[in-house]
């Protein structure tokens, strides 16, 4: 099944590993679209909590999905450089016009001078035992956190000097 096409609008919805809605922004941007990845941008999107609360993003960002790896990146692009946010997830797919994926809690954050900390694993323990995860998933995670760490160090991917920038420039012509 293709990708969605560059250009349109989709909505990204977050899930937890017993199925219920987490998370949902409401409008981002397709810059590249196909199986395997997915680019998309947004600025001052709303964000639903599953609670019903709203927010509205303070800033642009570019958001990495890939079919294969267990975690997606979001590139936020402030006055004093891009800070990103990766969640450890299920990969992504592409269904009825949303990016779908499981959050699993862990997160990376990562700063403009790309140091970086593990974030929630208070979080991530306390779901692991509340919703059964399997060993063997608990090995997927923690395996796809040394692979971003890795990517991270060897600025790979949308860590790259050049991927925010260059995605912004084509957010940009897109608007």
């Amino acid at each position: 099944m293709p990708g969605p096409e560059a250009g349109k609008h989709i909505e990204i919805q977050s899930y937890k590993h017993n199925g219920k809605l987490h998370r949902v922004w409401e409008s981002s941007m397709v810059l590249k679209g196909t199986r395997h990845v997915i680019i998309g941008a947004n600025d001052r999107t709303t964000v639903t909590e599953s609670d019903g609360r709203r927010w509205i993003t303070r800033e642009p960002a570019i958001c990495y999905f890939h079919s294969k790896y267990w975690f997606n990146v979001i590139g936020m692009l402030r006055n004093d450089g891009v800070y990103y946010y990766c969640n450890i997830s299920s990969p992504f797919v592409f269904e009825d016009g949303s990016i779908k994926y499981i959050d699993y809690d862990l997160d990376l954050k990562v700063f403009p001078d790309m140091t970086y900390k593990i974030l929630d694993e208070d979080e991530y323990e306390i779901h692991k035992k509340q919703m059964n995860y399997p060993h063997v998933l608990d090995r997927i995670l923690y395996n796809n956190m040394d692979v971003l760490i890795r990517w991270v160090r060897q600025r790979k991917g949308p860590f790259s000097p050049e991927f925010i920038d260059q995605w912004y420039e084509r957010y940009l012509t897109y608007r």
